[in-house]
């Protein structure tokens, strides 16, 4: 898994200035999570409640992404490529 910085990323793929919503951002702020939850599930390996959240996490990212690359594939691979998620 890639190392990405958010900030950069929010500021690639915003709209507008104050965007927090658009799907470009929550797949973004998605993926910042499931690298804390994993970087964390790798020091506390029994915590199964922040498991649990990780594959719901997961699961919420690739629901995003599935919708978007059926609606703008050229941002799916631009998003995809910058954050490094397939192969």
């Amino acid at each position: 898994m890639a190392v990405f910085d958010r900030s950069l990323l929010v500021e690639k793929f915003r709209h507008h200035p104050n965007d927090k919503g658009s799907l470009e951002v929550q797949i973004i702020c998605l993926s910042e999570k499931v690298n804390y939850l994993t970087k964390h599930l790798e020091t506390n390996p029994k915590d199964y409640s922040s498991l649990r959240g990780l594959f719901k996490i997961i699961g919420q990212r690739r629901r995003f992404l599935a919708y978007l690359q059926k609606h703008d594939s050229n941002k799916y691979q631009e998003l995809i490529a910058s954050l490094g998620l397939r192969k």
